[in-house]
C-alpha cells in the first residue's frame, strides 16, 4: 500500500509541474486558466496523499524517491510540443493511469480505497480535454494521424517506464499480482486497460 501511496502522491507532484507548464501553451486566457486550474487540483490531491504516508508512519520522500527517474523519465520523452499534444498527454496519458490505479484501489482496504478514488483526474477535465481534441479533429481531419501517432508514443513510453519500475520494485509487482490474482488474472487486468484505451481513442476521434 505503501509503494501503492507513493507512486500516486509523485505523479500528483509532477502531474503539477507538467500541467502548470503546458498551460503556456493555451491558445487563450480562458483555456489556460482550465489547465491551471487542473494543475492545482494536482497539487492538493498530493498534499493529500502525503498526510495519508504521515498517519501511516511512512517518510512521504523515501515513499516516493523510488519512482521519481522512471515516471520523470517519461514525461522528459514525451514533453508536448503544442496544446493539441498536451491536451491529448492529459486525455490519454493520465486516463491510463487512472484506470490502473482505479483497479488497484478495488483490493485497497479503507480509507485508502476512498482516497485512491477522490484524487483520481476530474471527470470535467477529461471531458474538456475531449471536447477540444474532437473539436480540432472536426476542423481538421488530418490533425487525428498526428495525435493518434502521439498517444501511442505517450502509451510505449509508459509501458516502457513501467516495465523498468515492475523490475525495479517487486513489492509493487507483487501488489499488482496479488490484485489480479494470478498471472491469467494480470493478463486480464492488462486486456481490460487496453480495452478502455481504445474506447477512450475512439471517443476522441483517434486511432488506437
Amino acid at each position: 500500500m505503501i509503494e501503492l501511496l507513493g507512486m500516486l502522491a509523485y505523479g500528483e507532484l509532477l502531474a503539477f509541474d507538467r500541467m502548470a507548464a503546458d498551460a503556456r501553451l493555451a491558445p487563450d486566457l480562458h483555456r489556460r486558466a482550465i489547465l491551471s486550474e487542473m494543475a492545482a487540483g494536482e497539487i492538493a490531491n498530493y498534499r493529500r496523499l502525503v498526510g495519508r504516508l504521515v498517519e501511516l508512519d511512512a517518510d512521504p520522500e523515501g515513499a516516493m524517491q523510488p519512482y521519481i527517474e522512471p515516471l520523470q523519465a517519461y514525461h522528459d520523452r514525451t514533453v508536448p510540443r503544442d496544446w493539441l499534444e498536451a491536451l491529448t498527454k492529459a486525455y490519454v496519458g493520465d486516463g491510463v493511469a487512472d484506470d490502473f490505479f482505479r483497479e488497484m484501489a478495488a483490493f485497497l482496504g479503507e480509507p485508502d480505497r476512498s482516497l485512491v478514488q477522490q484524487v483520481l483526474h476530474d471527470s470535467r477535465y477529461n471531458e474538456f480535454a475531449a471536447a477540444e481534441i474532437k473539436a480540432a479533429i472536426e476542423a481538421d481531419p488530418k490533425v487525428a494521424n498526428r495525435l493518434s501517432m502521439w498517444a501511442r508514443r505517450l502509451v510505449g513510453e509508459g509501458l516502457s517506464q513501467a516495465q523498468s519500475v515492475a523490475v525495479a520494485r517487486p513489492a509493487l509487482a507483487q501488489l499488482v499480482a496479488n490484485a489480479s490474482g494470478d498471472q491469467a488474472g494480470v493478463q486480464a487486468l492488462l486486456k481490460r486497460l487496453a480495452q478502455t484505451h481504445g474506447q477512450r481513442m475512439a471517443t476522441v476521434g483517434l486511432n488506437n
